[in-house]
Formats: structure tokens, C-alpha cells, sequence
């Protein structure tokens, strides 16, 4: 991997899908680009135009910003379509936006949600993402993997998260994913709750037994080219 294309339904995914793994690559010099698709805040109003709502999406863009800069990420792009309605846009729009990003960074690997997650934006940032990325695109991508987003991967009951291929991690890699993820101080909440530190390093323990590693993040390979 020489440069990154990571797509997050919303500001947080990002970190909860791959953040010890964008930690882990930032080091070794990799480019990481953050493309966000929806705003991730105005679900929770009944007025998403309300004065409150909106100024939940400013300080959630913020707390992105520093999330990402832990991180070593300086590339990003808010597109703020509605939280919790991406099913009211046209997924055309959603698969230009992708392939704009695509166009402007060029990246050799993109990561994004699966297709079997509880959230519905994130299912369909991943239908998104796999049209614009399909073999015979105007765009082309050596590797399209998908991620775990933990509140949703893991809730999504019937249909788990299968993971084939790991990313053995560091301490330090998954210190600085908790730290990323407490700068979204309106999205963590006391363990059992899966987005804590506990969750996280059950999560990364989990992944780690499964693979022979102290510590690891699980991702699906979607599509591969090999040359």
C-alpha cells in the first residue's frame, strides 16, 4: 500500500473501521486520504435544519479534524449529506462523489464499510463504493477491502462480519485509535458500550486470537488485482 482511500459513512467510522491500521501505515511514510460521506449528527434532531443540529455538525467536523491529525491524516473531505437518510439521495450522486475522490487522490487500495452492517448508511456507502470501483470503471483500484465498524458490524445479528485477512497492531497503534476515537466526545460511552477503550481492545484481542497476533483489525477483501 502506497496511498489510501479510506470512505466513512460518517465522521468516526473512520477511526472505529481502521484506525490502529492508519496509525500503523502513517508511520511508514503511507498517504491516507478520508473521504466522508454523510455529516453523522442531524439524525438525532427531529429538525435536521435546526440551529441545534447544525451546530452538532460543526463540532463534529472539528472533532474529525482532530481525530485525524492524531492520526497523521491531513487529506480529508466532508460532503455532510444527511445522517440516517442516505437511502433519499440518489446512490448515483454517492458513486460520483466516490469517483471524484478516486480521480483526485489515486489511490492503489480503498477501504470501506461493509455491506453486512446494522446501519443503513453504511450498507449503502459500501453498494456505493463497490459500483464506482467495479472493474471496467473509468477508475481503477487494485485493492477494495472492507472494515468492522464496532455498534454496528457486530450488531448486525444473522449476518457477522467474516473477516479474511488481518492487520497485526501495535500498542501504540491501538492507543492512538482510542485516543482518535475519545476526540468524538459525543460518540463514546462507558464499556459495555462496544465504543469504549475496553470495547476496542476486546476488539483488537479478539481479532488478534483469530490470527495468531497479540493484537490485531480484521478487514474482508472484496476485490484483488495482482499484476
Amino acid at each position: 500500500m502506497k496511498r489510501v482511500l479510506v470512505i466513512a459513512a460518517h465522521p468516526d467510522d473512520e477511526v472505529l473501521g481502521c484506525g490502529a491500521t492508519i496509525s500503523k501505515y502513517s508511520r511508514q511514510g503511507v498517504k491516507f486520504m478520508v473521504l466522508f460521506i454523510a455529516e453523522g449528527s442531524s439524525c438525532r434532531y427531529v429538525n435536521p435544519a435546526s440551529t441545534e443540529s447544525i451546530a452538532s455538525i460543526v463540532a463534529r467536523t472539528q472533532q474529525s479534524v482532530n481525530a485525524l491529525a492524531l492520526l497523521g491524516v491531513k487529506d480529508y473531505h466532508f460532503n455532510d449529506l444527511p445522517c440516517g437518510r442516505l437511502d433519499q439521495v440518489p446512490i448515483i450522486e454517492i458513486n460520483k462523489t466516490i469517483e471524484f475522490a478516486i480521480r483526485k487522490f489515486d489511490p492503489d487500495t480503498v477501504l470501506t464499510h461493509s455491506a453486512l452492517d446494522a446501519n443503513n448508511d453504511h450498507r449503502i456507502v459500501s453498494r456505493a463504493t463497490i459500483m464506482a470501483t467495479r472493474p471496467g470503471a473509468q477508475v481503477r483500484v487494485m485493492r477494495l477491502l472492507s472494515y468492522e465498524v464496532l455498534s454496528s458490524s457486530e450488531w448486525a445479528f444473522g449476518e457477522p462480519f467474516s473477516p479474511n485477512t488481518f492487520e497485526q497492531i501495535e500498542e501504540r497503534d491501538l492507543a492512538l485509535k482510542w485516543q482518535s476515537l475519545a476526540a468524538y466526545d459525543t460518540e463514546v460511552k462507558s464499556y459495555p458500550f462496544p465504543r469504549s477503550e475496553q470495547g476496542l481492545r476486546a476488539q483488537a484481542m479478539s481479532r488478534g486470537i483469530q490470527a495468531g497476533f497479540s493484537l490485531a483489525e480484521a478487514f474482508y477483501i472484496i476485490r484483488e488485482f495482482k499484476l
